[in-house]
């Protein structure tokens, strides 16, 4: 079911691909509104234009609903672990990391006097 799916989907965007680059541009229609070969079009002076636009949405549906699809069965092989999305962490590991901390020595540190301080003293003279 999966396999399918992917082929409706990889088909799905290269007709969108197809489609989009058939489709004339926003500048074209100016000039097929005088008469520039309007006739000569296989779906007639307008015909293409509303053609193309529909098989175009058509095709966007398709591939947003195959990729919705899609994502679902990813999600669901991938197993969802928890209600927030968290990975899983084996118990295992985390006594592991637990015991491994107190194994890491310690930087201790050293004890200032009052009387020392920061700011540098003049000498004596």
């Amino acid at each position: 079911m999966q396999t399918l799916i992917i082929i409706v989907h990889v088909v799905a965007a290269i007709a969108i691909v197809g489609l989009v680059l058939l489709q004339q541009g926003k500048g074209a229609d100016a000039g097929a509104s005088f008469g520039s070969g309007a006739s000569q079009t296989v779906f007639g002076s307008s015909g293409s234009g509303n053609f193309l636009v529909r098989a175009t949405t058509i095709a966007a549906v398709i591939f947003f609903v195959t990729s919705l699809t899609l994502a679902i069965f990813a999600r669901n092989q991938a197993g969802t672990g928890s209600s927030a999305g968290l990975p899983i962490v084996n118990q295992d590991i985390l006594e592991e990391a637990t015991s491994a901390q107190s194994d890491v020595p310690v930087l201790e540190e050293e004890q200032t006097s009052s009387s020392q301080s920061d700011v540098p003293t003049l000498p004596d003279n």
